[in-house]
């Protein structure tokens, strides 16, 4: 049998849930993603917290709520303690959307599921790979091979690929084939039948209708006339994810009509998103890459958007129109939920939706159809405590650190005495007359004339009242004074606050207003009251998730085509439907488990280890593909004299192979290469590409049907034998590796 594959879903399935799958890979366990909700429901975890203790790795695919928003909580308490994998952006930004998360919840409630400690430690030991780097795990997960590749989604997105004895487990989920203004397009057609698939059928029953151009149009336009009216525009959006793409949009749009109307990006952390994400130019589109390497121009370098980290200072800017992209996307807190607001009954004004909001939240209530009139909204905020809250806030904490005080000299009392050790006489109270002026002279000196004795009870053995002494005895070795180390390791929060305080420190730097408020240790409470918001504002949504639609994961499926395939995080209707639509036209084995439900994908495909003799491989010639080599090799199995299988040069004469062509080509990139060759080319009908004036190239799938279906393709070459058809098909040649 192969490897032995085991995936359970423990949130995240049939629903729109946040994402957590554990994956069990020869007996190591996987938690694929650690997601929450901006509801922060604890009772999603539940699944989570019976297997926590048991994982042996976590590896993170997006920099949102979505899919690491549960990991500081599970590792504070729920008993995960398993190293986590990621690339940089998402390590980077994910920490910076888990202290917006934190930062927003503090102010308007007395939020203790986690604190800004907690989320340090969840994301100061995570590893950090690059895409495509091949990262070999030790000890228990021996001969496992872990590497992230790209997904499109959001900025260091990753699909997953982890391979053991030469099969390989694909975790895609929330992927993006197209090309967008920050971000490459996923590379998840590159994988050729795996032995598992796991990915998701969130829009699987969605079809995009527009061009990104058309888009981008309306969403411009929209803002716009909203804009010229009078009106504000608020877009709510996430912390460090999607409203990247959003703010390149608005960027470059109003550099080409040079608008007056001022944009603001408002979040607890905006500053050090930007400072971050400029720094991140290699993981972003090669359009983006190519012009910092040619005119050392950074796409992020934005001088029509400005940063706030807090909303007097949006309250203090000029009046008049504006934009304003604000966290949380979901509404439930932030700034976007107070702006939201203060905005709603303006007829004028705009909220602009750029993705679907999370089941159960106010911004998902507000993109109903019809949209409801009147909301009501819990408006919560935190106040400094003042007048007699304030002096019984005192008094109490005053009298807390009287009884502190009490139990502390009580136990350095207990300590003295233990360290003196039993004495019969000590209890003996030393008389002292203070009628007569006399002197106690010893051997040891001076006299001693009317010494107070209080606190303390000196031994009988003394001469004289002395105060306490302890000898302090170091141990010494050969290098000097041993010393305990402990002694001089810095306090975590001492260290703490210094990152936030100190803006050289990249690692650790936090905005201003950010550090402040967290260092703020004024004494406060939170308020409540209940609003009916009346929505006269207009409500618009629009398409920005940046998720491949059904017709596009179809076909991503059909070319990867899995041996087995697991589907998860969608809602019932589009997960039976992509799940039907696999087992009828792509893969025989679909599989759609339930929360922790156990499905067993282990490939029906037998793995052997051999060894390669030495004999052999001498006369063995490989090619360059790609990261790897390849060769073609005949030869017969064997046995070594350990006994162990080896792959032996054949004993008798090898008829001639046919030359197989070996490498995956795209018509559309190979239009290009013709083009920069000189060569006129252009597409014909039923995607044939006509190369010069009688030259036309056809991609034939397995069965005849054009276009390919999974599996084996053919390349023809049609046209008259002329100079043309020989250079066009030796152009052919040199993209494939002849074997």
């Amino acid at each position: 049998m192969g490897t032995s594959v085991q995936v359970t879903p423990l949130c995240g399935v049939y629903n729109e849930n946040p994402l957590s799958y554990l994956v069990s890979i020869d007996g190591f366990n996987f938690l694929l993603d650690c997601g929450w909700n901006d509801l922060f429901d604890t009772s999603l975890l539940e699944p989570l917290s019976r297997v926590a203790s048991s994982i042996d790795a976590v590896l993170l695919s997006h920099p949102d709520t979505l899919h690491l928003g549960a990991l500081p909580y599970a590792m504070k308490q729920l008993g995960l303690s398993a190293p986590v994998y990621a690339t940089e952006p998402v390590h980077r930004l994910g920490l910076l959307t888990m202290y917006d998360q934190y930062l927003s919840r503090k102010q308007v409630s007395d939020f203790d599921l986690f604190t800004l400690d907690d989320i340090d430690n969840a994301f100061q030991n995570v590893i950090r790979l690059t895409y495509s780097q091949n990262y070999h795990l030790s000890g228990k997960g021996e001969g496992i091979v872990i590497a992230p590749h790209v997904a499109g989604h959001m900025l260091g997105g990753s699909i997953w690929k982890i391979t053991k004895d030469g099969e390989d487990v694909i975790y895609a989920v929330d992927y993006n084939h197209r090309k967008e203004r920050h971000l490459n397009g996923t590379v998840l057609q590159s994988f050729v039948r795996p032995a598992v698939l796991i990915t998701d059928a969130y829009h699987a029953l969605y079809t995009s209708q527009t061009a990104r151009q058309q888009r981008d149009k309306e969403f411009l336009d929209t803002i716009s006339k909203h804009l010229e009216v009078g009106g504000n525009v608020l877009l709510p959006v996430d912390t460090a994810g999607r409203v990247l793409e959003l703010l390149l949009i608005l960027e470059q749009h109003w550099s080409q009509r040079a608008f007056s109307f001022p944009i603001y990006f408002l979040t607890y952390v905006s500053s050090s998103t930007i400072d971050y994400v400029k720094s991140f130019l290699e993981w972003m589109s090669d359009s983006i890459s190519k012009s910092f390497e040619t005119s050392r121009d950074n796409a992020f370098l934005l001088r029509h958007v400005t940063l706030l980290i807090n909303k007097t200072d949006l309250d203090n800017a000029p009046p008049g129109p504006k934009v304003v992209l604000a966290s949380m996307g979901s509404l439930e807190a932030g700034f976007a939920r107070d702006i939201f607001v203060e905005w709603a009954n303006d007829p004028r004004n705009l909220v602009l939706f750029t993705e679907t909001g999370q089941f159960g939240t106010l911004a998902r209530m507000l993109q109903s159809a019809p949209p409801p009139k009147f909301v009501k909204v819990t408006m919560s905020k935190r106040v400094p405590l003042a007048g007699e809250e304030l002096i019984a806030y005192e008094e109490e904490q005053n009298r807390l650190k009287r009884e502190e005080a009490l139990r502390v000299s009580l136990v350095k009392e207990e300590e003295i005495k233990a360290s003196h050790g039993p004495d019969d006489t000590s209890s003996e109270p030393m008389i002292i007359d203070t009628k007569t002026n006399h002197d106690v002279v010893g051997s040891h000196g001076p006299a001693y004339k009317d010494i107070f004795i209080d606190g303390f009870v000196p031994p009988s053995s003394s001469l004289a009242p002395m105060f306490p002494f302890y000898d302090n005895t170091s141990v010494w070795d050969d290098f000097g004074e041993v010393i305990n180390p402990d002694d001089y390791v810095i306090k975590d929060e001492d260290m703490d606050r210094g990152a936030m305080l100190n803006g050289d420190d990249v690692d650790g730097r936090l905005d201003e207003a950010a550090a402040s408020l967290m260092l703020d240790t004024r004494p406060s409470k939170v308020i409540s009251n209940e609003l009916i918001v009346t929505v006269s504002c207009s409500l618009v949504k629009m398409d920005y998730e940046g998720r491949s639609d059904g017709r596009s994961i179809k076909s991503m499926i059909a070319h990867v085509s899995p041996l087995k395939l697991v589907l998860v995080h969608a809602i019932a209707e589009a997960t039976e439907h992509l799940r039907q639509h696999c087992l009828n036209n792509i893969c025989p084995h679909v599989y759609a488990p339930q929360i922790e439900e156990t499905v067993d994908v282990t490939s029906d495909l037998c793995a052997y280890k051999v060894q390669l003799s030495e004999k052999l491989m001498s006369n063995v010639i490989f090619k360059k593909l790609g990261d790897s080599e390849v060769a073609w090799v005949d030869s017969e199995v064997g046995k070594t004299e350990s006994d162990m299988r080896s792959l032996l040069p054949m004993t008798s004469a090898v008829s001639p192979h046919k030359p197989v062509l070996v490498g995956d080509l795209k018509i559309a990139d190979f239009k290009q290469f013709l083009s920069s060759k000189g060569v006129q080319v252009e597409f014909a009908g039923g995607g044939a590409l006509r190369c010069g004036e009688y030259v036309t190239l056809r991609k034939v799938g397995p069965t005849g049907q054009k276009g390919g279906a999974s599996g084996p393709q053919q390349i023809l070459i049609e046209g008259p034998l002329c100079e043309d058809y020989y250079k066009i098909r030796d152009y052919l040649y040199s993209q494939f590796y002849l074997l």
